[in-house]
């Protein structure tokens, strides 16, 4: 599938790794549309590029419904879809004081990282199911992302990594579902990437988490996982597959 002339909705798409995605794909051609909270920088982004900004929470159905019909009519058809939306907070089961994980914020986790997700794709791919097939019978493709979390999940990881590992788990049985239609599904597990989740970090500890990779020792440029997205898309045989984009990293308990 080609990006020039591309239609892509991208979430998560006001910052980080959505955001590279959204600049890297418009600069190659492609028609997007950013969805991300109403509150976020989704619009700012969306105009700066041309771009459709189609606010939604990724936990409400009703959100995302319109969100991605809207998108949908705005670009006249979705060809691509990458859920870069996700949250990733981390709390241990029992704390030193004795303080249980909260329930509620396990929950909130799979809602946001794993229901979303697939609320998403399921609505994408409906519209998908519409498009003119290429000369491959490519409809669309959809890249969710993960995270190696999902395999080797840290201390306090415990929603984060059940919601990561359940979108690594799904990406076959999706491929295989959407296959009569022509859709492909791929899934991206980053490694330590330098986006505003680590905004907070000082110097000395994202240099601590860079040491992490095994070659290079940097922290993953948002832009990196953006060209493993439009690779993804120019490469057809690439389909029901889970890819690290991690050099070469393996998580320890800490």
């Amino acid at each position: 599938m080609k990006l020039e002339g591309l239609r892509a909705l991208i979430t998560g798409g006001a910052s980080g790794l959505g955001e590279a995605t959204v600049r890297l794909l418009s600069e190659r051609g492609a028609a997007v549309a950013v969805l991300d909270l109403e509150t976020s920088n989704g619009k700012a982004v969306a105009e700066s590029v041309g771009g459709v900004f189609t606010p939604a929470d990724v936990t409400s159905p009703g959100d995302v419904e319109a969100a991605v019909a809207h998108a949908g009519e705005a670009l006249g058809g979705l060809d691509l879809c990458v859920n870069a939306a996700g949250v990733a907070p981390a709390h241990r089961v029992v704390t030193r004081e004795g303080e249980l994980f909260p329930l509620e914020l396990f929950e909130f986790v799979i809602r946001v990282n794993l229901v979303g997700s697939f609320d998403v794709t399921r609505r994408v791919a409906g519209l998908m199911a519409g498009n003119e097939p290429n000369a491959d019978g490519e409809r669309g493709v959809i890249v969710n992302v993960a995270s190696i979390a999902a395999f080797e999940g840290q201390v306090g990881q415990a929603a984060y990594s059940a919601s990561k590992g359940g979108i690594a788990a799904m990406t076959l049985p999706l491929a295989r579902d959407l296959a009569p239609l022509g859709v492909r599904v791929m899934t991206i597990a980053p490694g330590i990437m330098d986006t505003p989740l680590l905004d907070a970090a000082n110097p000395e500890l994202k240099q601590q988490l860079a040491q992490v990779h095994v070659f290079p020792k940097r922290l993953g440029a948002p832009g990196e996982f953006a060209s493993l997205v439009a690779h993804i898309v120019e490469n057809p045989l690439l389909n029901g597959e889970v890819i690290r984009l991690d050099a070469g990293a393996r998580m320890g308990p800490r």
